[in-house]
């Protein structure tokens, strides 16, 4: 039947663009699609009352599940809308009174509709269920009833009813296999242990105290046929806390150290909490490199994932030594005192890890030799062949791609330097001045690659004036980086922040050939400007430029345009008019050159006749 996929997808499809209103809605929709399909509607009566679900309804038509299941998550959205309205309320001091009351009634309607469920999916005779799908209702009721608990703040009763939620979901995690597994973990991760740790903390339950200590103290187990079943298929689900086989089963070490070493100090581990915490930190450190010896073929990221395992329990011993610390100011405990100056050093100590693990995730993630080399990745091919029968043509990775991915690791670098950074504010760090100049050496060393990373984006846009610079100063830290006395033997195991000379020489080396290949193309590119430039258009010769006044110089190459060519010049517009009568132009009516012909004719004739004064020239004055 599915059902914890079915709630799952509707979830995820809903809140991906709205909110829980629009959740409430779409559930209405598809309600009355499904009531339509099962003959089942009101058709216009509202109230009208329905019988129920029987097991032979179920049986018959797996659609009476999801009805159940739609009517019972539209109650449970509507009541987290109504939370989620109140809450974004800046007037409001949270969700009292009435609407608290609406809250806790729409959660109880929701819990009803699954605990009916439940009943009929008992019956897997006659509905034809599977204990899984049981399982999965029941884990589902309990998750509404833990809400229920929570909104009525009666933490004890939340408490237990999401240890059953989280007991029946990881054993139903177990029994899908590790491929099908995502949707119980989503759901135990993202609202689950979130509500345990927050029941757990107004119950005053210690920070240390792992969520599954927590379960196995607060799951129900008289009476209670689903865990009783559940415990029946998987006894070691279930270990008693403070046992050896439960800490094997968290990842814990039954083995506490006694003392922790800073550099040059070993201070004794008087807090148990924080030594518990030491110990489960050093558990996963083995679990992680038998992990990557076994897996060596993964790639990156499937390899960074890896470190949460490490980074989640170097958190909490950061925390638990904080606790401690807390405690003692609060107890009046000066910072001279011996056990505070303990404290102090084991606080620096566990920070400076977590900063280590921090940085081996992100050295991991930027690549081979720590972003160093920058090699297009290879463009996956779909695995249908083309329908023409031809080979698919393989292409070379997009310039987008290349520089999404060239930001990434300038995130990543930036990420590692702010954690260098922090580490200077450590307790006593300042006073070292040999480890304070170890720090600004690998702050170096990381900034030249960041430097690096950002000079190839450059290339990419075919800026190299830009992208040499950037080299430039990469080779500049990276000399710097060079100067310090790092480690001449080869990193082995995890990296974290060691880095050894032979690294530092191999990322100098590069740097300086970027340098030198890059400042040659700089030079060609100048030398291809000044061609083009010199080859293109002359400037006008001074001959023709002597109304402007030469600021800059005359140049002596370039008075006269020679050799000469062959250009037009302005004709003086009256020897064209007297032309005008005796010439047939184009487009001429030959009306006005009888004309023309006629007044010669009259002027021959008119000879013998005495000469009259007339007038002399064109214009009215003498030659």
């Amino acid at each position: 039947m599915d059902i914890t996929r079915f709630i799952v997808s509707q979830r995820d499809k809903a809140l991906l663009v709205g909110d829980h209103g629009t959740y409430r809605k779409q559930l209405s929709r598809r309600l009355l699609v499904v009531r339509k399909k099962l003959n089942c509607s009101s058709k216009g009566r509202k109230y009208t009352p329905k019988s129920p679900i029987t097991a032979e309804d179920i049986a018959s038509n797996h659609e009476y599940v999801h009805l159940l299941l739609l009517t019972a998550e539209r109650a449970w959205a509507l009541a987290m809308y109504m939370k989620s309205t109140h809450a974004a309320d800046s007037k409001t001091q949270g969700t009292t009174g009435s609407t608290k009351q609406h809250i806790v009634s729409k959660l109880q309607r929701a819990s009803g509709y699954a605990a009916h469920l439940v009943d009929v999916l008992q019956d897997m005779e006659r509905s034809g269920a599977s204990i899984e799908s049981v399982l999965e209702a029941r884990a589902y009721q309990q998750s509404l009833q833990g809400a229920i608990n929570f909104e009525k703040r009666a933490w004890e009763q939340c408490l237990t009813s999401y240890s059953e939620t989280r007991l029946l979901y990881i054993a139903l995690a177990r029994s899908v296999g590790t491929k099908q597994d995502d949707r119980f973990k989503d759901l135990i991760a993202g609202t689950i242990d979130q509500s345990i740790r927050y029941a757990a903390h107004q119950l005053k339950l210690p920070r240390t105290v792992s969520i599954e200590n927590v379960v196995a103290c607060y799951v129900q187990r008289a009476d209670n046929q689903y865990v009783a079943k559940v415990l029946e298929l998987n006894p070691d689900l279930l270990q008693e806390p403070g046992s050896a086989a439960a800490k094997e089963e968290q990842g814990q070490s039954t083995d506490t150290p006694k003392t922790i070493n800073w550099r040059s100090r070993t201070v004794k581990l008087e807090d148990a909490a924080t030594a518990q915490a030491l110990a489960s930190v050093s558990a996963a450190e083995s679990k992680l490199a038998s992990f990557l010896d076994a897996n060596k073929d993964l790639d990156r990221r499937a390899k960074a994932a890896a470190f949460d395992d490490v980074l989640i329990p170097s958190q909490d011993a950061v925390d638990a030594v904080k606790t401690a610390i807390d405690e003692l100011t609060m107890e009046g405990v000066t910072q001279g005192d011996p056990r505070m100056q303990s404290l102090q050093i084991t606080r620096t100590a566990v920070n400076y890890n977590l900063v280590e693990w921090r940085v081996g995730r992100n050295r991991v993630l930027c690549g081979e030799q720590d972003g160093a080399t920058f090699e297009s990745q290879p463009v996956k091919q779909p695995k249908k062949p083309r329908a023409d029968g031809k080979p698919r043509v393989v292409q070379e990775e997009s310039t987008g791609r290349k520089l999404t991915r060239l930001k990434e690791i300038v995130v990543l670098y930036d990420s590692t330097l702010q954690s260098l950074d922090s580490v200077k504010g450590f307790p006593g760090v300042a006073a070292e001045q040999a480890f304070v100049n170890e720090l600004e050496a690998k702050k170096a060393y990381f900034s030249s690659l960041r430097c690096l990373a950002i000079a190839r984006s450059h290339t990419l846009h075919d800026n190299k004036r830009n992208a040499l610079a950037l080299l430039a100063r990469a080779a500049e830290l990276s000399s710097r980086a060079m100067s310090s006395s790092f480690t001449e033997s080869a990193t082995k195991g995890i990296p974290k922040l060691e880095i050894n000379s032979a690294q530092a020489r191999s990322l100098n080396d590069l740097l300086e050939r970027s340098v030198l290949q890059y400042r040659a193309l700089v030079e060609l590119e100048n030398l291809e400007s000044e061609i083009s430039k010199n080859n293109g258009s002359r400037p006008v010769p001074v001959i023709e430029r002597l109304d402007e006044y030469p600021s800059e110089g005359v140049d002596l190459t370039n008075l006269v345009t020679y050799p000469p060519k062959l250009q037009p010049i302005p004709v003086k517009p009256i020897f064209l008019d007297t032309a005008w009568n005796y010439i047939d132009y184009p487009g001429r009516p030959k009306k006005a050159t009888a004309t023309a012909l006629d007044g010669k004719a009259e002027e021959t004739s008119s000879r013998a006749e005495p000469k009259k004064e007339a007038k002399k020239g064109w214009f009215g004055f003498g030659r």
